[in-house]
């Protein structure tokens, strides 16, 4: 039987209308599509594409389970690996992960096993998600420090495992960069509260506002608590070091999506706190926050929005479907140019930035090649808004707040695979490990530091 090369088409909104609302993009498949791109699947003997799935989905079991028809018992073998499906089905890249390794993509377009993770787990949603039977407590105790994808992973792990688990999060709602730094049109937060719902549901307690190393150290939790898990991220902006760099109108990506999301500025022009970015916007950087903000922009009603990026498409680390999204909505990209300085008014206001031409020189340590200035190509570029979207680094507060705690050169804590640190007891995993990755990565190291806590408090138990 042969078996179609395409994948099945995601229906979305146009982005004629798109571009005004903060809804979300792609639509979702129907039962019927789902079902026939789940045939597509050859349900290989080696089950290749689990060995890009960071948490360990049993990809071919669940998308057969598609193919009868049982959405539920599909979603019990998600869940029964992932704890935020209807996130990862979003937001995870698995064009580099799972489909990467699928073995239609030698001859076509891989299996939509993204698209069909968010179908189930949407369908879920509706039907009520059913949390598994929690094992009897076994009274130990565990903190977690941060409620973005590495802490909600790790948490919920370990409490299917019957560990006692408090989350602490610095802010006034769960999720992280979830909630925080991820656009309503590309991750809803209806979605996140429902995750975060299904974990409280297996018994972890979540306790806001709480900033670990000011409210509490992890010294005096580790009084309380058998061990830590730290997943604070990396909520550390990195700059372009650049004169003017100080003006009225200069943002991080982090500040700029944080305000949108705290702000409620995704219900503009409905909603009193809109944020005010003015009619041009340029956006520094091609990763997948610099097209969240480009493409916020345009939404909050920016006339022009810009994408500034010293190398070619071709080194941009965006997801290609990302990039498409910002082009199809009038996003112009500006490549291979490079900021110099940022030029603003007697009254500090930002009214433009200088930046010279680039091109391709040979590659550097990241294998990519290096952009080189052409001597004399200086031009101006009017713009109201800056955002600067060029990276983060983690955040410091917990590092320095633990003496002993050993730390890479980028500030980062440094741990073994499994996300043991130099100090017993106390773990971590995600960005404020690796730097600035990927949700399902933060998510991988969730899962692994979950496994490493239980087998050192058992071994801990036969001491």
């Amino acid at each position: 039987m042969s078996v179609q090369k395409t994948k099945h088409p995601m229906p979305q909104q146009p982005p004629s209308e798109r571009v005004h609302n903060f809804r979300e993009v792609p639509l979702g498949y129907a039962p019927e599509t789902a079902v026939e791109e789940a045939k597509r699947c050859l349900q290989c003997k080696n089950k290749p594409c689990m060995k890009g799935c960071p948490v360990e989905i049993d990809i071919p079991g669940f998308l057969h389970c598609i193919t009868l028809g049982d959405f539920e018992k599909a979603a019990e073998v998600i869940r029964a690996k992932n704890n935020l499906p209807a996130i990862s089905g979003r937001v995870c890249p698995y064009e580099d992960q799972c489909e990467g390794e699928c073995t239609l993509k030698k001859a076509g377009e891989p299996v939509g096993i993204g698209r069909l993770e968010r179908f189930i787990a949407d369908y879920e949603r509706t039907k009520g998600a059913k949390p598994p039977a929690v094992p009897k407590r076994n009274g130990k105790r565990v903190a977690i420090i941060g409620s973005g994808p590495a802490g909600l992973t790790c948490a919920g792990d370990l409490a299917k495992l019957g560990y006692n688990i408090v989350v602490y999060e610095a802010l006034h709602a769960p999720g992280g960069v979830l909630m925080y730094g991820i656009p309503e049109f590309r991750l809803p937060k209806a979605i996140v509260h429902s995750e975060v719902d299904y974990i409280k549901k297996l018994g972890v307690k979540v306790d806001y506002d709480v900033v670990v190393g000011k409210t509490i150290t992890i010294p005096e939790l580790l009084e309380e608590f058998d061990a830590v898990f730290i997943g604070t991220g990396a909520g550390l902006p990195n700059w372009l070091n650049i004169p003017g760099e100080n003006l009225d109108g200069v943002y991080s990506a982090n500040e700029f999506l944080t305000r949108v999301n705290m702000m409620k500025a995704y219900e503009f022009p409905n909603h009193d706190t809109p944020v005010k970015i003015g009619k041009v916007v340029a956006t520094f950087g091609a990763g997948n926050v610099a097209m969240d903000c480009a493409r916020t922009s345009l939404r909050l009603g920016a006339e022009k929005s810009y994408i500034l990026y010293r190398r070619t498409e071709a080194e941009m680390p965006a997801r290609i479907e990302e990039i498409e999204h910002a082009k199809e909505e009038g996003v112009v990209f500006m490549l291979l140019t490079n900021p110099v300085r940022f030029i603003g008014t007697d009254k500090g206001l930002l009214k433009e930035v200088e930046f010279l031409k680039m091109k391709l020189g040979e590659p550097d340590e990241s294998g990519r090649r290096r952009p080189v200035p052409i001597p004399g190509s200086e031009e101006k570029l009017a713009i109201d808004t800056a955002l600067v979207a060029i990276g983060q680094s983690p955040n410091p507060l917990i590092p320095q707040s633990m003496p002993g705690l050993k730390l890479g050169k980028h500030g980062n804590i440094t741990t073994d695979e499994e996300g043991r640190t130099s100090i017993p007891g106390i773990f971590a995993g995600g960005d404020i490990a690796t730097g600035a990755a990927t949700v399902i990565l933060a998510m991988g190291a969730g899962k692994k530091a979950a496994r490493a806590i239980d087998q050192y408090l058992v071994e801990k138990v036969k001491e």
